[in-house]
């Protein structure tokens, strides 16, 4: 009898134990199943006809660029500057070439002129980002080595474009901010105005009257 006793608590242990590790394993088997979820979602390819659909709807020209594409031709510039507010207005003249390039993509201006006397030219472009829906235009020129850029939005409405940026001051050497509005007139005019800031009031600082050939 004792020893069927100690058989049966034997028995008794041992299937106890049996459990206890299966049970184990199965929480195991449960915390990896887990991780293995988290990794598996992070790690989880994104569709790729999503993202050929995305970037094929970025990189297709539309209506933006159908506008400045009207844009194309020769333009006569009359120029106006003002170095501060109410000071004596600077006159020049200059001719842009404007067309579009990478396949309808981007607008591209080619300026010549006179200014101050001297031979002027200038290049800028204009492109309107598909994904962030905005317009970023940029402007260099011989009269300097640095780089405009600024970026903004077309409001259909008073069928203008203000774009915002700011501009290094040779004098200085510190940043300063500029904005610029641009106005479709009619369809053979565009007018052009630019604001500065000096002491920390915007003041208008040059218009152009575009007139196209």
């Amino acid at each position: 009898m004792k020893n069927l006793f100690v058989t049966l608590l034997m028995l008794v242990l041992c299937f106890s134990s049996c459990k206890k590790e299966v049970k184990t394993e199965i929480e195991s088997s449960k915390a990896v199943d887990s991780i293995k979820t988290e990794d598996s979602i992070a790690e989880m390819p994104l569709d790729s006809a999503a993202q050929m659909k995305a970037w094929m709807e970025y990189a297709m020209p539309g209506s933006p660029h159908k506008m400045m594409a009207d844009e194309t031709g020769t333009w006569n510039c009359d120029m106006t500057f003002w170095e501060e507010e109410g000071g004596k207005a600077e006159k020049a003249s200059s001719t842009a070439n404007i067309k579009m390039i990478l396949g309808g993509r981007y607008q591209e201006a080619n300026y010549q002129g006179t200014m101050m006397g001297q031979p002027f030219e200038g290049k800028s472009t204009l492109a309107y980002n598909n994904a962030s829906k905005e317009y970023t235009t940029t402007f260099i020129d011989n009269m300097g080595t640095g780089m405009m850029v600024a970026t903004g939005k077309y409001d259909d409405k008073t069928k203008s474009m203000e774009l915002k940026g700011e501009m290094v001051n040779p004098i200085n050497g510190k940043k300063t901010p500029y904005r610029e509005v641009y106005t479709i007139v009619d369809a053979t005019t565009r007018k052009m105005e630019m604001y500065d800031t000096k002491k920390g009031k915007e003041y208008k600082s040059m218009e152009i009257i575009m007139k196209k050939k």
